[in-house]
């Protein structure tokens, strides 16, 4: 499939697909695909590749020049994106960075702000982790319970921060912090950027079902920042917060969406080889995960269409990352059903293939960024229209 929105960004593409052909080699070229949002995988390979990123000054296409960016528009965002799925590089480690707080940054942050933290993002100087989901607090993030108080220039914060991602790799935090004690729900919260390298900053590795430790659980003990590490307003964190989960939530899928297709045809591979396809159920199985990755793509589409004609995405970009987590899921599952009794078999050190880990990756991506049951709550409220579910 190709992307194509005139003279202007196909220049651009091919500039894309050049750099990537000259550099996407050796020990890069060893490790395409690897990692994920759930994968820290080959992380020194994958952060020495960003810094080449980096170098081609190829991070943050879309961030204004003055912060180090190149300044360029959605289309060409668009277009680096699918162009980096297509050529299957490495997931890129400052991805957290890059995709979240960067942006976050640029919406809701200070003149200060964007010149002191920006900059390292894109040099890969610094690395980010995200402080928002709590024991008790992960769909619900509302009951956020981490406190900060105010002494003077800085802000102190205790609590715990639990599922934060390459949390063991991150030089800074961006935590969601309640400031106000008397505050309930969505009040009274704060978003407040916290370096990690200090005695009151304990980080935790949590070791995942493929043996990865990229997520983390983190213990703030009267950890400081300073007084001018607000992002936005003291109070006002949960319009903050939302404005970066819009940020996760509202961006397309067509990375994700060219990796399951490439899954989907080697399942299709997989089947021949086995004879599958002379089954008539598994045949119809086989087909429906083909259909799932073509509307997926069909999706994907509609979406950029929208973003690129300024208009707000419509109903099928909130549908779409139930759907996609789902498909995925029962993808893994046939392949593994597929693969027979070596499917369920590892090598040494619990060595995975490619298929394992993917399917046990895959189990993760129906929680994060925004559970299922979350999605078809939003679903049903606010694009069906349903009554609202009781709360107490």
């Amino acid at each position: 499939m190709e992307l194509d929105f005139g003279p202007a960004v196909r220049e651009f593409r091919d500039e894309l697909r050049d750099w990537l052909a000259d550099h996407l080699v050796g020990e890069f070229a060893e490790h395409r695909g690897v990692g994920g949002p759930t994968d820290g995988a080959a992380w020194e390979v994958r952060l020495a590749w960003d810094r080449e990123l980096s170098a081609g000054n190829w991070l943050g296409v879309g961030w204004p020049r003055q912060y180090g960016g190149r300044g360029l528009g959605l289309l060409e965002e668009i277009v680096f994106e699918y162009e980096y799925a297509r050529a299957d590089a490495p997931y890129r480690a400052t991805v957290n960075a890059l995709d979240l707080l960067g942006p976050m940054l640029l919406a809701m942050g200070d003149e200060a702000q964007k010149k002191r933290f920006l900059p390292p993002v894109l040099a890969v100087e610094e690395l980010w982790g995200q402080g928002f989901s709590e024991p008790g607090a992960g769909s619900d993030l509302a009951s956020v319970r981490t406190r900060a108080e105010r002494d003077g220039e800085q802000w102190v914060v205790s609590g715990q921060k639990v599922w934060t991602s390459f949390g063991v790799h991150a030089d800074w935090l961006y935590v969601l912090t309640r400031t106000d004690p008397r505050s309930v729900r969505h009040k009274g919260l704060t978003m407040l950027l916290l370096p990690t390298d200090q005695p009151g900053v304990e980080i935790r590795p949590i070791r995942n079902l493929a043996g990865q430790d990229e997520f983390a659980e983190v213990f703030l003990s009267d950890a400081r920042t300073g007084a001018d590490m607000v992002v936005g307003e003291v109070g006002q964190g949960w319009r903050t917060a939302m404005a970066t989960l819009g940020i996760e939530r509202g961006t397309t899928l067509l990375p994700q969406q060219l990796t399951f297709e490439r899954e989907a045809e080697a399942l299709i591979g997989l089947a021949r080889e086995r004879g599958a396809l002379d089954d008539p159920m598994l045949r119809r199985r086989i087909v429906d995960a083909w259909i799932s990755v073509r509307i997926m793509r069909t999706t994907n589409l509609r979406t950029i269409g929208e973003l690129t004609a300024g208009r707000t995405p419509g109903a099928q970009a909130t549908t779409a990352k139930l759907y996609a987590s789902t498909r995925h899921q029962r993808l893994g599952h046939l392949a593994l059903e597929l693969a027979g009794p070596a499917g369920q078999i590892v090598g040494e050190d619990y060595g995975l293939d490619t298929r394992q880990r993917s399917f046990l990756l895959s189990l993760a991506e129906t929680i994060y960024g925004g559970s299922s049951e979350i999605q078809r709550t939003i679903i049903g409220e606010q694009i069906l229209g349903l009554p609202k579910e009781p709360r107490p």
